[in-house]
């Protein structure tokens, strides 16, 4: 059996981040090889096949939690020379210092090497530079887009895998009586849900601005900002989105979900349809999750007509929309308000597309086949 080390952030609840996520379920489901995964805490309900390090003291990726991988890596590789492991598969956007320490894990070549690369940062690296931080054995993208980009760079070892989800998680459920009374949602409540981001996707005002205008004109109008708060930004962002909804006397329509006492696919199951609409996806995920999870609930997507989401959503699974066209953004949303039918519809389409590319038992066997085969 062969010996797989997943080297990512902290693996703990909460199950709110890409990356982690992904690595986590991969590790759940994977039967022919033996997984080692990095994580805060004991994880309950991992099978036997799967080998539990617990080398981080919190589920944040601070420097402290950066030193203690690097660590790891040193006892693991150049202490020990990295005699437990035949593939190392790191899920890092690569860095120049997380390439550094995937560099510790290349000093024996017996050991095969997989660089999943959720996003190409492209933005900060140029070509040169991408080719210096990118030289696994094997490159798997989440996109076409990076693929190609990698292609075009020269590299041959590049093979596209779509991100998988628990479709047996992520599915149509009904709502959770606990969390409607928690967030204070009725079943008279038309519920739109935003997982986004407060600064980085630069679309909060966009939908602050829209949501004021939906909300004044229907009570029956509810956002859900199920957003995490990654930093100082995000959390003076948000308070300033606080202020904005107080001001226009809205405030008690909108819940702020993001202190972790969740799971994802209770909150899709709560809204009606789901938003994305992002002015850029710099420095986000080629394909962003929390746009297929919500799909793969039957939640109609309402996305933004840019290139990297349009390698995955078109017009017969999502509606897409011009970047920070804030009009379009409320007529497509009444839109889908006003016609049942259609909402279900759309919702039925996204939902089969999700089920059909991004099902993690597909991923699985796909990680599985590059496995062997290394």
């Amino acid at each position: 059996m062969k010996r797989v080390l997943l080297l990512t952030r902290p693996i703990c609840p909460p199950w709110d981040e890409g990356s982690k996520d992904f690595a986590y379920t991969l590790a759940k489901y994977a039967r022919d090889f033996e997984v080692h995964l990095l994580t805060h805490g004991r994880i309950a309900d991992l099978t036997g096949n799967v080998v539990q390090h617990l080398i981080y003291s919190s589920s944040k990726w601070n420097w402290m939690q950066k030193i203690r991988a690097y660590v790891f890596l040193i006892k693991e590789f150049l202490l020990k020379g990295g005699k437990d492991y035949d593939i190392i598969h790191s899920f890092f956007t690569p860095t120049k210092l997380n390439v550094f320490a995937l560099e510790l894990c290349l000093r024996n070549k017996k050991i095969k090497t997989i660089q999943t690369l959720a996003t190409l940062r492209d933005d900060l690296y140029d070509a040169e530079k991408l080719k210096k931080i990118i030289h696994a054995d094997f490159i798997i993208t989440y996109s076409d887009y990076a693929k190609e980009k990698l292609e075009k760079l020269g590299f041959k070892n590049v093979k596209r895998i779509y991100p998988g989800i628990d479709i047996n998680l992520f599915s149509p459920a009904p709502k959770k009586l606990e969390l409607m009374k928690k967030f204070e949602t009725t079943e008279d409540d038309f519920v739109i849900n935003y997982t986004g981001e407060y600064v980085r996707l630069g679309d909060m005002d966009d939908i602050v601005s829209v949501f004021s205008d939906l909300a004044k004109e229907n009570k029956n109008f509810k956002l859900h900002l199920a957003v995490r708060v990654k930093n100082r930004k995000d959390a003076s962002k948000k308070e300033e989105v606080k202020k904005k909804f107080e001001e226009a006397g809205i405030l008690d329509r909108v819940a702020f979900i993001d202190d972790g006492s969740y799971v994802m696919e209770d909150v899709f199951n709560l809204c009606d349809i789901s938003i994305f609409p992002v002015r850029t996806m710099t420095g986000k995920f080629d394909i962003p999750l929390a746009v297929i999870e919500a799909m793969a609930c039957g939640k109609p997507m309402i996305a933004s007509n840019i290139e990297r989401l349009r390698y995955f959503l078109n017009d017969n699974n999502s509606i897409l929309i011009n970047p920070g066209d804030r009009e379009a953004l409320k007529e497509k949303i009444l839109y889908l308000y006003d016609n049942p039918e259609a909402r279900g519809a759309l919702g039925e389409k996204g939902m089969k597309f999700a089920r059909e590319k991004f099902d993690i038992m597909k991923i699985v066997e796909e990680y599985e086949a590059v496995y062997k085969n290394m």
